[in-house]
């Protein structure tokens, strides 16, 4: 395609590349611009140092990783992170197609979209007003659930300190959160399969769950399994947040993931070459899901999103 082609298309084009220049920027500035912060992971660096500091500094190779990869902290961290990614896909996964379902299945139209407002507006409550709401919640001084508990005749326990109940708490709250707005692609899909399938499936005597189970959930299954890989693609890095809004030294043996773990060593104790080395590795992991739930999904028969 000669230059001149191309000139002509984007100033035919003008308007759509100005709508598509904030994504692009974006992207530039806050995705692919800090790639090159990766290499502070392979020298060491010292608090405040400038660039030309850093491309200066000696080159350590891998010996952050291996300081990490020996730490006592190592399978403890690792345990959690996958624990607490294992348990947030399953639930943050599956939750948002059930309540899609549950929904799918009204027949009141005015019932049905008052239940979707209403799932989908915590959602928009920022991390640090969902912790405030789960410590209002669970606190000890004044605490709603351990008021009620005690009001009962029953011993209130400060949850979030107790490493017994904190993953269920923190998966809870999560998954309260984004249920609503998870089960939108979903309910997309429904809409659009044909009814006279679910008319057919009556006259044979199918019930309400055979109907689901043989045309609903296979109607959906593409949608299903692209939500599957995009879960897979940022389960290591979602979460974290409110990891840490709600965590305390008393749960770490149960709480401290990855992430968490990366924001102690480069912010409290300034160790930023260590710090960015545990980011890395846990980016290596994540390419590895990506890449293992995209065969999975290939060889499932299933639209894969990668080729």
């Amino acid at each position: 395609m000669s230059i001149t082609i191309i000139k002509k298309k984007v100033h035919r084009d003008k308007f759509l590349y100005l709508l598509m220049l904030p994504g692009l920027l974006y992207f530039l500035l806050f995705r692919y611009l800090p790639l090159l912060g990766t290499l502070v992971a392979f020298k060491d660096v010292a608090p405040f140092d400038n660039a030309a500091t850093i491309i200066a500094s000696k080159w350590v190779g891998i010996k952050h990783f291996k300081s990490f990869i020996s730490s006592h902290y190592f399978w403890n961290i690792m345990g959690n992170t996958f624990s607490l990614a294992g348990l947030r896909m399953i639930f943050e996964f599956f939750c948002p197609i059930l309540l899609a379902l549950l929904i799918n299945e009204l027949r009141n139209k005015y019932l049905k979209k008052t239940i979707q407002t209403i799932s989908y507006m915590p959602f928009f409550l920022s991390n640090i007003v969902l912790a405030g709401l789960v410590f209002q919640l669970l606190t000890m001084n004044n605490g709603v659930i351990p008021a009620i508990i005690e009001y009962l005749g029953g011993d209130p326990i400060y949850y979030l300190g107790d490493s017994r109940y904190f993953r269920s708490v923190l998966v809870s709250a999560i998954v309260w959160r984004n249920i609503g707005w998870g089960s939108i692609i979903y309910l997309a899909a429904l809409s659009g399969i044909d009814p006279q399938l679910y008319e057919a499936a009556r006259i044979d005597g199918a019930n309400r769950f055979r109907q689901t189970l043989y045309i609903t959930l296979p109607s959906i299954s593409f949608a299903i399994a692209i939500m599957f890989i995009l879960r897979i693609s940022v389960i290591l890095n979602q979460g974290w947040e409110e990891t840490l809004l709600l965590y305390n030294p008393g749960v770490y043996s149960v709480a401290d993931i990855i992430d968490t773990y990366v924001w102690r060593m480069g912010l409290e104790q300034m160790r930023y070459s260590y710090a960015t080395a545990v980011g890395f590795f846990k980016s290596i992991l994540a390419l590895v899901l990506v890449i293992t739930s995209n065969i999975i999904v290939k060889k499932s028969g299933q639209q894969s999103m990668y080729k």
